[in-house]
């Protein structure tokens, strides 16, 4: 499995070019905007003699939905993402100001479920729901190969936020701890923005998955009883 990844746009997100074969590949979260980032992403799928297969979206946010519609309209793939998140998509286009550009909502979305399988170029991607930083947020874990992309689900030594449209706190850290936190420690955990981690590494490090996992204690003795 071999992953590309570059950084986008003003809030720095990480879009990754990943294949599993020769000559093809899957992206995902392509947040980048129109213009110089847009000519860097195709300058580097060409670069590396890939075609797209398919596009991953984690969650609808505009920071990782810029570049969707052109890489949809330029190689004709599906793009992968969840209904629930349509809304936050038509959301962000009505409220989006202060002269931040506003991507292109043209693109057309295949729904994913819980438990899905999405096969595209040489690999397998597991989808796991995990809402809570936004209605539809989605993980893409690729088993054989221990990769999980999480988007802004967890970070290394973070969780994303919940206090944007749709959000829910309570749901995220569920969405965390029942299902994120039960894969092996040793899965790598590719997120939206930031460096690289493990679950193993985030389910003793975290901090603010401490007060949800802390270690059961085992009473002490009463010196004090006799026979």
């Amino acid at each position: 499995m071999d992953i590309n990844r570059l950084v986008f746009n003003r809030l720095d997100e990480n879009t990754y070019i990943t294949s599993g074969v020769p000559g093809r590949c899957v992206i995902v979260d392509p947040g980048c905007e129109p213009g110089p980032e847009q000519d860097k992403m195709l300058g580097r799928i060409r670069e590396l003699g890939l075609t797209p297969e398919a596009i991953l979206l984690t969650h609808g946010h505009m920071d990782h939905t810029y570049g969707v519609a052109a890489l949809q309209k330029e190689f004709g793939v599906p793009v992968y993402m969840s209904a629930d998140d349509k809304a936050v998509v038509e959301y962000f286009q009505r409220v989006a100001k202060f002269g931040i550009p506003v991507p292109d909502p043209s693109f057309v979305t295949t729904d994913v479920t819980d438990d899905m399988t999405i096969e595209a170029a040489g690999l397998k991607f597991k989808v796991i729901t995990t809402p809570g930083h936004s209605p539809g947020c989605v993980c893409y874990y690729d088993e054989e190969h221990k990769v999980l992309f999480t988007g802004d689900t967890l970070f290394a030594g973070a969780i994303g936020r919940s206090d944007l449209f749709g959000g829910d706190y309570d749901m995220e850290i569920r969405s965390i701890m029942e299902k994120l936190m039960l894969l092996d420690g040793d899965v790598s955990v590719l997120p939206g923005h930031g460096p690289s981690t493990t679950i193993g590494d985030e389910r003793v490090g975290n901090p603010f998955l401490e007060p949800f996992n802390e270690r059961e204690e085992i009473p002490e003795l009463n010196e004090n009883i006799y026979d």
